[in-house]
């Protein structure tokens, strides 16, 4: 399957959740960019789908790595610490 082409429908728990008919239109903007190009208006309604897509993925990820718990050596069970990466320079 195409990188483009690759986004799920089944992303997000809790009631965010980005419909087919938007996955849909994400994947018909990207095939219809690669062939003929996009219109302004597209391209804008695509960065626009893809935005959404993105936060509302993210918000799943975030709220499904809050509920990880790591066991530790004396059998106790802590929650994953939210890390900050380091920016190279």
């Amino acid at each position: 399957m195409p990188a483009a082409e690759c986004y799920s429908h089944t992303i997000a728990k809790g009631g965010r959740t980005v419909e087919r008919e938007q996955i849909a239109r994400i994947n018909e903007l990207a095939r219809k960019s690669r062939t003929v190009g996009l219109t302004e208006a597209e391209a804008e309604e695509q960065q626009r789908l893809r935005a959404q897509y993105l936060r509302e993925f993210r918000a799943s990820m975030e709220q499904t790595l809050q509920s990880v718990r790591v066991e530790q050596e004396d059998g106790s069970y802590l929650p994953l610490k939210k890390r900050t990466v380091k920016s190279e320079k």
